[in-house]
Protein backbone atom coordinates (compact mmCIF):
# COMPACT_ATOMS: atom_id res chain seq x y z
CA UNK A 1 0.00 0.00 0.00
CA UNK A 2 1.30 3.46 -0.86
CA UNK A 3 2.44 5.58 2.08
CA UNK A 4 -0.25 8.13 2.76
CA UNK A 5 -3.16 5.89 1.77
CA UNK A 6 -5.56 4.94 4.53
CA UNK A 7 -6.12 1.37 5.63
CA UNK A 8 -8.34 0.05 8.40
CA UNK A 9 -6.87 0.38 11.89
CA UNK A 10 -6.99 -2.60 14.27
CA UNK A 11 -10.38 -2.72 15.91
CA UNK A 12 -11.65 0.08 13.68
CA UNK A 13 -10.32 2.85 15.94
CA UNK A 14 -8.70 6.10 14.81
CA UNK A 15 -4.97 6.14 15.62
CA UNK A 16 -2.21 8.76 15.71
CA UNK A 17 1.38 8.65 16.98
CA UNK A 18 3.59 10.91 19.09
CA UNK A 19 7.36 10.56 18.70
CA UNK A 20 9.41 12.37 21.37
CA UNK A 21 12.67 13.48 19.73
CA UNK A 22 13.90 16.22 22.03
CA UNK A 23 16.73 14.43 23.83
CA UNK A 24 20.25 15.86 23.97
CA UNK A 25 22.02 12.52 23.50
CA UNK A 26 24.40 12.97 26.45
CA UNK A 27 25.18 9.25 26.70
CA UNK A 28 26.00 9.09 23.01
CA UNK A 29 28.60 11.84 23.26
CA UNK A 30 29.33 14.41 20.57
CA UNK A 31 27.60 17.63 19.61
CA UNK A 32 24.77 16.11 17.53
CA UNK A 33 21.75 14.66 19.38
CA UNK A 34 21.46 10.96 18.54
CA UNK A 35 18.08 11.32 16.80
CA UNK A 36 19.79 13.52 14.20
CA UNK A 37 22.91 11.37 13.76
CA UNK A 38 23.29 9.96 10.26
CA UNK A 39 22.88 6.23 9.71
CA UNK A 40 23.58 5.22 6.11
CA UNK A 41 23.55 8.93 5.32
CA UNK A 42 20.07 9.51 6.75
CA UNK A 43 19.09 10.92 10.20
CA UNK A 44 17.99 8.31 12.71
CA UNK A 45 14.71 10.10 13.40
CA UNK A 46 13.75 9.71 9.73
CA UNK A 47 13.78 5.91 10.09
CA UNK A 48 11.38 6.04 13.06
CA UNK A 49 9.08 8.46 11.21
CA UNK A 50 9.14 6.19 8.16
CA UNK A 51 8.30 3.14 10.29
CA UNK A 52 5.12 4.90 11.46
CA UNK A 53 4.42 6.43 8.06
CA UNK A 54 4.37 3.02 6.38
CA UNK A 55 1.48 2.00 8.63
CA UNK A 56 -1.39 3.31 6.55
CA UNK A 57 -3.94 3.47 9.37
CA UNK A 58 -1.92 5.94 11.47
CA UNK A 59 -3.57 9.27 10.65
CA UNK A 60 -1.08 11.78 12.09
CA UNK A 61 2.53 11.56 13.26
CA UNK A 62 3.64 14.16 15.79
CA UNK A 63 7.40 14.65 16.16
CA UNK A 64 8.36 16.61 19.27
CA UNK A 65 11.77 18.29 19.13
CA UNK A 66 13.66 20.91 21.12
CA UNK A 67 13.15 24.54 19.97
CA UNK A 68 16.61 24.78 18.39
CA UNK A 69 15.96 21.71 16.21
CA UNK A 70 12.53 22.58 14.79
CA UNK A 71 13.92 23.85 11.48
CA UNK A 72 16.27 20.86 11.25
CA UNK A 73 13.32 18.50 11.64
CA UNK A 74 11.27 20.37 9.04
CA UNK A 75 14.17 20.11 6.61
CA UNK A 76 14.36 16.34 7.19
CA UNK A 77 10.64 15.98 6.52
CA UNK A 78 10.95 17.88 3.25
CA UNK A 79 14.13 16.15 2.10
CA UNK A 80 12.87 12.61 2.67
CA UNK A 81 9.31 13.22 1.56
CA UNK A 82 7.64 12.36 4.87
CA UNK A 83 3.88 12.75 4.96
CA UNK A 84 1.26 13.22 7.70
CA UNK A 85 3.92 14.70 10.02
CA UNK A 86 3.52 17.68 12.36
CA UNK A 87 6.54 19.14 14.20
CA UNK A 88 5.94 20.39 17.72
CA UNK A 89 8.19 22.21 20.17
CA UNK A 90 9.19 20.03 23.09
CA UNK A 91 9.60 20.72 26.79
CA UNK A 92 12.65 20.48 29.03
CA UNK A 93 11.96 16.83 29.96
CA UNK A 94 10.67 13.72 28.21
CA UNK A 95 7.23 13.83 29.86
CA UNK A 96 6.79 17.54 29.17
CA UNK A 97 7.64 16.91 25.51
CA UNK A 98 5.13 14.06 25.21
CA UNK A 99 2.49 16.24 26.88
CA UNK A 100 3.14 18.96 24.29
CA UNK A 101 2.72 16.36 21.56
CA UNK A 102 -0.65 15.31 22.96
CA UNK A 103 -1.81 18.92 23.23
CA UNK A 104 -1.76 19.19 19.42
CA UNK A 105 -5.03 17.24 19.49
CA UNK A 106 -6.59 19.37 22.21
CA UNK A 107 -5.11 22.89 22.23
CA UNK A 108 -4.55 25.17 19.23
CA UNK A 109 -1.57 26.95 20.79
CA UNK A 110 0.74 23.99 20.03
CA UNK A 111 -0.01 23.76 16.32
CA UNK A 112 -1.13 26.00 13.47
CA UNK A 113 -4.34 23.94 13.37
CA UNK A 114 -6.08 21.54 15.69
CA UNK A 115 -5.69 17.94 14.54
CA UNK A 116 -8.48 15.38 14.80
CA UNK A 117 -8.31 13.74 18.21
CA UNK A 118 -7.62 10.00 17.84
CA UNK A 119 -9.29 7.30 19.89
CA UNK A 120 -5.90 5.66 20.46
CA UNK A 121 -2.51 7.37 20.53
CA UNK A 122 0.83 5.57 20.10
CA UNK A 123 3.92 6.84 21.90
CA UNK A 124 7.19 5.69 20.40
CA UNK A 125 10.79 6.87 20.78
CA UNK A 126 12.33 8.56 17.76
CA UNK A 127 15.53 6.60 18.40
CA UNK A 128 13.91 3.16 18.04
CA UNK A 129 14.01 2.82 14.25
CA UNK A 130 13.09 -0.83 13.68
CA UNK A 131 9.50 -1.12 14.92
CA UNK A 132 7.21 -3.24 12.71
CA UNK A 133 3.49 -2.94 12.08
CA UNK A 134 2.71 -6.24 13.81
CA UNK A 135 3.81 -5.11 17.30
CA UNK A 136 2.24 -1.66 16.79
CA UNK A 137 -1.04 -3.34 15.89
CA UNK A 138 -0.88 -5.57 18.97
CA UNK A 139 -0.37 -2.70 21.43
CA UNK A 140 -3.13 -0.65 19.75
CA UNK A 141 -5.59 -3.55 20.06
CA UNK A 142 -4.58 -4.08 23.68
CA UNK A 143 -4.95 -0.37 24.44
CA UNK A 144 -8.41 -0.33 22.94
CA UNK A 145 -9.44 -3.15 25.30
CA UNK A 146 -7.50 -2.21 28.45
CA UNK A 147 -6.98 1.55 28.11
CA UNK A 148 -3.20 1.28 27.97
CA UNK A 149 -0.62 -1.17 26.65
CA UNK A 150 3.10 -1.39 26.12
CA UNK A 151 5.74 -3.62 24.64
CA UNK A 152 8.05 -5.48 27.01
CA UNK A 153 11.16 -7.62 26.72
CA UNK A 154 12.89 -10.06 29.11
CA UNK A 155 15.62 -8.52 31.26
CA UNK A 156 19.10 -9.25 29.93
CA UNK A 157 20.93 -8.54 33.20
CA UNK A 158 19.96 -9.00 36.83
CA UNK A 159 18.91 -5.77 38.58
CA UNK A 160 20.58 -5.09 41.91
CA UNK A 161 20.25 -2.36 44.57
CA UNK A 162 23.23 -0.93 46.40
CA UNK A 163 23.30 0.17 50.01
CA UNK A 164 24.49 3.60 51.20
CA UNK A 165 28.02 2.27 51.68
CA UNK A 166 28.21 1.11 48.05
CA UNK A 167 27.82 -2.57 48.87
CA UNK A 168 25.12 -4.91 47.59
CA UNK A 169 21.81 -4.48 49.37
CA UNK A 170 19.62 -6.91 47.41
CA UNK A 171 18.89 -8.19 43.94
CA UNK A 172 15.63 -8.73 42.06
CA UNK A 173 14.47 -12.07 40.77
CA UNK A 174 15.02 -11.52 37.06
CA UNK A 175 12.32 -13.98 35.92
CA UNK A 176 9.62 -11.86 37.60
CA UNK A 177 10.53 -8.58 35.90
CA UNK A 178 10.51 -7.23 32.36
CA UNK A 179 12.12 -4.31 30.57
CA UNK A 180 9.60 -1.70 29.45
CA UNK A 181 10.04 -0.91 25.76
CA UNK A 182 8.27 1.05 23.06
CA UNK A 183 5.82 1.32 21.37
CA UNK A 184 3.15 2.02 23.93
CA UNK A 185 -0.47 2.89 23.17
CA UNK A 186 -3.29 4.50 25.14
CA UNK A 187 -6.88 5.54 24.81
CA UNK A 188 -6.26 9.22 24.15
CA UNK A 189 -8.59 10.47 26.89
CA UNK A 190 -6.82 8.34 29.50
CA UNK A 191 -3.24 9.39 28.80
CA UNK A 192 -4.22 13.03 28.26
CA UNK A 193 -6.06 13.12 31.58
CA UNK A 194 -3.05 11.51 33.28
CA UNK A 195 -0.74 14.22 31.96
CA UNK A 196 -3.18 16.95 32.95
CA UNK A 197 -3.17 15.65 36.55
CA UNK A 198 0.58 15.07 36.62
CA UNK A 199 2.63 16.73 39.35
CA UNK A 200 5.66 18.81 38.42
CA UNK A 201 7.82 16.14 40.03
CA UNK A 202 6.47 13.44 37.71
CA UNK A 203 6.76 15.70 34.69
CA UNK A 204 10.37 16.55 35.51
CA UNK A 205 11.71 13.22 36.78
CA UNK A 206 9.39 10.50 35.51
CA UNK A 207 10.11 8.43 32.40
CA UNK A 208 7.36 5.77 32.24
CA UNK A 209 4.07 6.66 30.51
CA UNK A 210 2.37 3.43 31.61
CA UNK A 211 3.02 4.41 35.21
CA UNK A 212 1.23 7.74 34.73
CA UNK A 213 -1.87 5.98 33.38
CA UNK A 214 -1.85 3.69 36.42
CA UNK A 215 -1.13 6.40 38.99
CA UNK A 216 -3.57 9.04 37.80
CA UNK A 217 -6.27 7.08 35.94
CA UNK A 218 -6.13 3.71 37.72
CA UNK A 219 -5.53 2.05 34.32
CA UNK A 220 -3.58 -1.20 34.44
CA UNK A 221 -1.71 -1.48 31.17
CA UNK A 222 -1.70 -4.72 29.20
CA UNK A 223 1.89 -5.86 28.65
CA UNK A 224 2.66 -7.20 25.18
CA UNK A 225 5.73 -9.32 24.50
CA UNK A 226 7.86 -7.45 21.99
CA UNK A 227 10.47 -8.50 19.47
CA UNK A 228 14.23 -8.21 19.76
CA UNK A 229 14.40 -5.30 17.30
CA UNK A 230 12.68 -2.81 19.63
CA UNK A 231 15.96 -1.69 21.18
CA UNK A 232 16.84 1.96 21.61
CA UNK A 233 19.89 3.68 20.15
CA UNK A 234 21.66 5.03 23.22
CA UNK A 235 25.43 4.80 22.74
CA UNK A 236 27.70 5.40 19.76
CA UNK A 237 28.14 1.66 19.25
CA UNK A 238 24.37 1.41 18.77
CA UNK A 239 24.65 3.61 15.68
CA UNK A 240 27.05 1.10 14.12
CA UNK A 241 24.70 -1.75 15.04
CA UNK A 242 21.75 0.11 13.49
CA UNK A 243 23.71 0.66 10.29
CA UNK A 244 24.58 -3.02 10.10
CA UNK A 245 20.93 -4.04 10.55
CA UNK A 246 19.78 -1.60 7.86
CA UNK A 247 22.36 -2.91 5.39
CA UNK A 248 21.31 -6.47 6.16
CA UNK A 249 17.61 -5.65 5.74
CA UNK A 250 18.22 -3.95 2.40
CA UNK A 251 19.93 -7.05 1.03
CA UNK A 252 17.21 -9.51 2.02
CA UNK A 253 14.91 -9.09 -0.98
CA UNK A 254 15.31 -8.89 -4.75
CA UNK A 255 12.74 -8.53 -7.50
CA UNK A 256 13.47 -10.25 -10.83
CA UNK A 257 11.59 -8.73 -13.76
CA UNK A 258 11.39 -10.06 -17.29
CA UNK A 259 9.18 -9.82 -20.33
CA UNK A 260 6.84 -12.59 -21.41
CA UNK A 261 9.19 -13.88 -24.11
CA UNK A 262 9.74 -17.59 -23.68
CA UNK A 263 13.56 -17.48 -23.76
CA UNK A 264 13.75 -14.58 -21.31
CA UNK A 265 11.24 -16.26 -19.04
CA UNK A 266 13.44 -19.37 -18.88
CA UNK A 267 16.42 -17.30 -17.70
CA UNK A 268 14.25 -15.39 -15.26
CA UNK A 269 13.08 -18.72 -13.83
CA UNK A 270 16.60 -20.09 -13.37
CA UNK A 271 17.89 -16.94 -11.66
CA UNK A 272 15.36 -16.92 -8.76
CA UNK A 273 15.84 -20.66 -8.31
CA UNK A 274 19.53 -20.09 -7.65
CA UNK A 275 18.87 -17.12 -5.31
CA UNK A 276 15.87 -18.18 -3.25
CA UNK A 277 17.88 -20.27 -0.78
CA UNK A 278 19.75 -17.09 0.25
CA UNK A 279 17.24 -14.23 -0.01
CA UNK A 280 13.58 -13.50 -0.60
CA UNK A 281 12.89 -13.38 -4.34
CA UNK A 282 9.89 -11.90 -6.14
CA UNK A 283 9.49 -12.78 -9.83
CA UNK A 284 7.40 -10.85 -12.32
CA UNK A 285 6.99 -11.56 -16.04
CA UNK A 286 5.49 -8.47 -17.67
CA UNK A 287 6.37 -5.75 -20.17
CA UNK A 288 7.51 -2.83 -18.00
CA UNK A 289 5.47 -0.46 -20.13
CA UNK A 290 2.39 -1.85 -18.41
CA UNK A 291 1.31 -0.54 -15.02
CA UNK A 292 1.44 -3.80 -13.07
CA UNK A 293 -0.17 -3.67 -9.62
CA UNK A 294 2.02 -6.51 -8.30
CA UNK A 295 5.20 -4.63 -9.22
CA UNK A 296 3.81 -1.42 -7.73
CA UNK A 297 3.07 -3.31 -4.53
CA UNK A 298 6.63 -4.68 -4.35
CA UNK A 299 8.09 -1.21 -4.87
CA UNK A 300 5.85 0.42 -2.27
CA UNK A 301 6.75 -2.44 0.07
CA UNK A 302 10.31 -1.11 0.11
CA UNK A 303 12.25 -3.47 -2.15
CA UNK A 304 15.60 -1.91 -3.03
CA UNK A 305 17.16 -4.52 -5.32
CA UNK A 306 15.98 -5.27 -8.86
CA UNK A 307 17.22 -7.50 -11.65
CA UNK A 308 15.72 -6.62 -15.01
CA UNK A 309 16.23 -9.30 -17.69
CA UNK A 310 15.85 -7.78 -21.16
CA UNK A 311 16.28 -8.52 -24.79
CA UNK A 312 19.51 -6.68 -25.63
CA UNK A 313 17.88 -4.59 -28.33
CA UNK A 314 15.41 -2.87 -26.00
CA UNK A 315 17.40 -2.93 -22.75
CA UNK A 316 17.67 0.82 -22.16
CA UNK A 317 13.99 1.46 -22.86
CA UNK A 318 12.89 -1.32 -20.52
CA UNK A 319 15.28 -0.23 -17.78
CA UNK A 320 14.17 3.39 -18.12
CA UNK A 321 10.57 2.32 -17.50
CA UNK A 322 11.60 0.77 -14.19
CA UNK A 323 13.68 3.82 -13.23
CA UNK A 324 10.65 6.03 -13.86
CA UNK A 325 8.50 3.85 -11.59
CA UNK A 326 11.13 3.92 -8.84
CA UNK A 327 11.42 7.70 -9.05
CA UNK A 328 7.66 8.15 -8.71
CA UNK A 329 7.64 5.91 -5.62
CA UNK A 330 10.19 8.16 -3.84
CA UNK A 331 11.98 5.15 -2.32
CA UNK A 332 15.38 6.27 -3.72
CA UNK A 333 15.06 9.24 -1.34
CA UNK A 334 15.46 6.82 1.55
CA UNK A 335 18.17 4.39 0.45
CA UNK A 336 20.18 3.65 -2.69
CA UNK A 337 18.32 1.37 -5.10
CA UNK A 338 20.38 -1.26 -6.93
CA UNK A 339 19.22 -2.09 -10.44
CA UNK A 340 21.05 -4.79 -12.40
CA UNK A 341 20.07 -4.71 -16.05
CA UNK A 342 20.78 -8.09 -17.64
CA UNK A 343 21.00 -7.69 -21.43
CA UNK A 344 20.30 -11.07 -22.97
CA UNK A 345 21.63 -11.50 -26.48
CA UNK A 346 19.72 -14.32 -28.16
CA UNK A 347 20.96 -13.59 -31.67
CA UNK A 348 22.91 -16.08 -33.79
CA UNK A 349 25.95 -13.85 -33.71
CA UNK A 350 28.72 -15.53 -31.71
CA UNK A 351 30.46 -12.24 -30.88
CA UNK A 352 30.10 -10.56 -27.48
CA UNK A 353 31.00 -7.22 -28.96
CA UNK A 354 28.91 -4.15 -28.26
CA UNK A 355 29.02 -0.95 -30.27
CA UNK A 356 30.78 2.09 -28.83
CA UNK A 357 27.63 4.14 -29.32
CA UNK A 358 25.58 1.64 -27.32
CA UNK A 359 28.22 1.52 -24.59
CA UNK A 360 28.34 5.30 -24.37
CA UNK A 361 24.54 5.44 -24.08
CA UNK A 362 24.54 2.89 -21.25
CA UNK A 363 27.28 4.73 -19.33
CA UNK A 364 25.50 8.05 -19.68
CA UNK A 365 22.25 6.47 -18.51
CA UNK A 366 23.99 5.00 -15.43
CA UNK A 367 25.57 8.37 -14.55
CA UNK A 368 22.22 10.13 -14.74
CA UNK A 369 20.39 7.57 -12.61
CA UNK A 370 23.15 7.66 -9.99
CA UNK A 371 22.23 11.30 -9.35
CA UNK A 372 18.77 9.99 -8.42
CA UNK A 373 20.25 7.47 -5.94
CA UNK A 374 19.59 4.57 -8.34
CA UNK A 375 22.71 2.52 -9.03
CA UNK A 376 22.49 0.83 -12.41
CA UNK A 377 24.77 -2.05 -13.37
CA UNK A 378 24.81 -3.77 -16.74
CA UNK A 379 25.46 -7.42 -17.60
CA UNK A 380 25.63 -8.73 -21.16
CA UNK A 381 24.90 -12.46 -21.60
CA UNK A 382 24.91 -14.36 -24.84
CA UNK A 383 22.29 -17.08 -24.53
CA UNK A 384 22.10 -20.11 -26.83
Amino acid sequence: MEPGSRGAAPGGVSVSAVLPAGGSGERLGGATPKQFCAVQGRPLVSYAVRAMERISWISDIIVVVSPENIETMKTIIEKYGHKRVTVVEGGITRHRSIFNGLKVFAQNEFSSHLLQKPEVVIIHDAVRPFVEEDIVSKVVMAAKEHGAAGAIRPLVSTVIASAADGCLDHSLERARYRASEMPQAFLFDIIYEAYQQCTDYDLDYGTECLHLALKYCKTNAKLVEGTADLWKVTYKRDLYAAESIIKDNLSQQVCVITSVKETLAQVAFLLPESLKSQIKVETISIPLSKNDSHLQSIISGQCYNFVCVNDKRCAIQETQELVNMLEKSNIPLLYPVVLISVHLDISENNSFSIGMEDLSTIKKFARETKKKNILVYGLLIQYK
